[in-house]
């Protein structure tokens, strides 16, 4: 494994790279940090290279003032300018990668999309979804912020995550749980309280969906409270190339609550790139 870092505007990000093969990159969602992928990463380093960033004000990534969806796909653009194969005269990329996002981290892998098709073969929403919040949603979305403003970050990762992860998987892992939790307690308000406003600020990607040459892969929790099944179904008859797999005994954290089956599906679509 390697640990690798750009600057951003005086912003030290850092992110990992595991593995030899085709390019793949894993960004983590709200709340995580990119070791949220260990079941992912152990399973798919042996057949692909894997860029794993942390987000800014995530891990060991510094925070970015003032940073969007748009500047977290700028940031990923930046690390992809070094990693990805070039033209020895020209300096022009010619490798591409599969971008694969769980969460925020779709949002950020849409944004990317619209803006830098040619880098990506493929790219996979995780727990996530093309549509812009609903102004329910984002009404749920301010009152967070209010929670994280007047209770603290770390009160607010508490009482939230448990909420992320079905109740059989909650019972049956309250250590993974309690894990996750633990990494959490590093969030500053400043940090959590941009990535809700960023979110709330994403505007409609469905066109992406509609417009991307290349196969899109969903992956979907029956359970999951943040993104319902009902509303991620309606976007995955969009691409032109859909593969769609349901998690039948996930909420929104399925790369841990059914880890064996996501890893297959994972290796399936990426094989076939």
């Amino acid at each position: 494994m390697q640990t690798k870092t750009i600057n951003w505007q005086g912003s030290i990000i850092q992110y990992k790279i595991v593995g030899d093969g085709k390019p793949v990159i894993l960004l983590h969602g709200f709340g995580e940090d990119s070791t949220v992928w260990e079941p992912q990463i152990s399973f798919l380093q042996n057949n692909f290279r894997l860029i794993i960033p942390d987000l800014p004000g995530t891990g060991n990534s510094q925070f970015v003032p003032d940073a969007d969806i748009e500047i977290y796909a700028a940031i990923v653009k930046a690390m992809l300018d070094i990693e990805l194969q070039k033209d020895a005269s020209t300096g022009e990329i010619f490798e591409t990668v599969c971008f694969l996002g769980h969460s925020m981290g779709g949002y950020i892998c849409l944004a990317f999309a619209e803006k830098h098709p040619q880098y990506l073969n493929s790219f996979g929403l995780l727990h996530s979804s093309a549509f812009a919040d609903s102004e329910e949603k984002k009404q749920v979305r301010k009152k967070a912020i209010e929670f994280i403003n007047s209770k603290g970050a770390n009160s607010f990762i508490k009482t939230s995550l448990l909420g992320l992860f079905s109740s059989d998987f909650a019972d049956k892992r309250p250590e993974i749980i309690e894990s996750f939790i633990q990494k959490g307690l590093s969030f500053s308000n400043a940090a959590l309280v941009q990535y809700y406003e960023a979110m709330i600020a994403r505007p409609d990607r469905i066109s992406v969906l509609k417009n991307f040459p290349h196969p899109i892969l969903f992956i979907i929790g029956e359970h999951d409270p943040a993104v319902p099944l009902e509303s991620s179904l309606k976007q995955c008859y969009l691409p032109q190339q859909s593969h769609v797999t349901i998690l039948s005994n996930s909420a929104h954290m399925g790369m841990w609550e059914e880890t064996e089956k996501l890893n297959q599906q994972l290796s399936t679509f990426l094989l076939q790139l």
